[in-house]
């Protein structure tokens, strides 16, 4: 899978996205250190070992570099940048129940404004499965020649 490249000057306006979804009882906001042991349990079982790795090291990032959205107490979806790379957005993952009504937009550009704001001018979203998700949302585009990209082995096996 290629590598995307997003400016990160240009982000479409979200604030109408997010007051909907908060309309709905969801709220996005960055992780804490004392959400660690539930996000990283969360993560692991909805995405996978490699991704709750990648999860983890965001925690360790001052700021720490991951969203969440949760529903009350629930965790529903979480976004991270800068675990695998600097400069990288990912991993991210939005609860099946949840898909379709623009969590995983919002959660995109909550990652993308906080590294905005970190001084980046650019993201790189690796290892890119929805390729059009991401053109349609904030205009990101293949970096040519970045597939496979380094996604390609943990652990001495390719993946």
């Amino acid at each position: 899978m290629s590598d995307m490249l997003v400016k990160l000057y240009e982000l479409p306006d979200d604030s109408f996205l997010l007051a909907r979804l908060q309309d709905d009882g969801i709220k996005i906001s960055r992780a804490m250190a004392p959400d660690k042991f539930r996000v990283l349990p969360w993560v692991k079982e909805q995405a996978g070992l490699s991704a709750a790795g990648e999860c983890d090291v965001s925690f360790s990032n001052k700021p720490v570099s991951c969203f969440i959205a949760t529903v009350d107490t629930d965790i529903i979806g979480y976004a991270c940048y800068d675990a695998t790379c600097k400069n990288f957005f990912g991993p991210t993952l939005v609860s099946d129940a949840y898909r379709g009504k623009g969590l995983g937009k919002a959660l995109l550009l909550r990652c993308l404004r906080a590294m905005f704001a970190q001084g980046y001018a650019y993201a790189i979203i690796g290892g890119v499965g929805p390729a059009k998700f991401y053109e349609r949302c904030v205009g990101a585009f293949i970096i040519p020649g970045s597939a496979p990209g380094i996604y390609t082995d943990f652990l001495g096996r390719k993946q």
